[in-house]
């Protein structure tokens, strides 16, 4: 069984001291671990920002792909080879804004990968730039009397599109975030995890004091039923807003197949491992007269 050292690698992390991102880092490495997977089991694709060079700070596959387009690479990657555990990481611009195409398909048709979101509400990378997630009123480089457009609902929205496992982690809680991540490493389809975390360069309103005095776990709450999809929109649309933050596995449900266990040429098991179909030399020579 695999530790954390398998994955460790000697190439350090250059995000800035204090960064969310840390403890995304840590709880990743700990889930793997915790669910039994192997460095050679994982493929992380990522896209551009801060985070997403997660997977050069880790022994495993990585795939760095372009901006937003993550979630595109990601299921076609796992088309190809569902023996890998896929799982996406990127920023909140890179998954709802540039990608927010990608993510809205990836949801409904519930690819059986995992998608964790880095939300720190800011374009990091690129100096600090209003994102999809801001909150209304941002002041940044790109708007600089304040943020005119309301922030995305990322939950609400993957839930509207039947989403089968939505939750929300903080970056600054480990146990927590690594609780969600190996379930939703598990979990039957598409699962999202939406993490918050402090950008102490670009967002410092929103430290880590501001998220410990407003984020509360559902699952403490009586009687809740992360079964319940009505439930879990009302507690999505809490926030963003000026109230508390739910977080946790505000739903999930392992009715619904996942969408690569419908086809038909993954029966036989992963393509990447089934025997090359070629035709006759001919054939490909008849082509090219016909279209050249």
């Amino acid at each position: 069984m695999a530790t954390l050292q398998d994955f460790a690698v000697d190439v350090r992390p250059t995000w800035c001291p204090g960064c969310g991102d840390y403890g995304i880092w840590n709880a990743l490495k700990r889930a793997f671990v915790q669910a039994g997977f192997d460095p050679e089991d994982i493929m992380m694709v990522t896209g551009v920002g801060c985070g997403s060079k997660m997977n050069d700070y880790m022994r495993i596959g990585g795939l760095h792909t372009l901006h937003g387009r993550s979630l595109a690479v990601a299921t076609g990657f796992l088309l190809a080879n569902t023996g890998r555990k896929v799982i996406t990481v990127h920023g909140d611009g890179d998954g709802y804004g540039e990608g927010g195409n990608h993510f809205l398909h990836t949801v409904r048709r519930n690819m059986g990968f995992v998608d964790l979101v880095e939300n720190n509400q800011v374009y990091g990378l690129t100096r600090g730039q209003v994102s999809p997630t801001s909150r209304a009123g941002f002041r940044s480089s790109t708007s600089p009397s304040g943020a005119l457009d309301r922030p995305i609902n990322p939950l609400a929205l993957a839930l509207s599109q039947g989403a089968t496992f939505v939750a929300r982690g903080l970056s600054l809680d480990l146990p927590q975030l690594q609780y969600l991540i190996t379930e939703a490493l598990g979990h039957r389809g598409y699962a999202l995890i939406d993490v918050l975390q402090v950008c102490v360069s670009y967002n410092r309103a929103m430290s880590y004091d501001w998220y410990r005095e407003r984020a509360y776990k559902v699952e403490e709450e009586e009687g809740y039923d992360s079964s319940d999809q009505a439930v879990a929109m009302a507690k999505a649309l809490e926030y963003p807003g000026d109230g508390r933050i739910p977080t946790g596995i505000l739903y999930r449900t392992e009715d619904v197949p996942a969408y690569e266990e419908g086809i038909a040429a993954l029966s036989a098991g992963p393509l990447v491992e089934q025997p090359l179909r070629t035709r006759p030399i001919e054939d490909y020579e008849e082509l090219v007269r016909e279209h050249m």
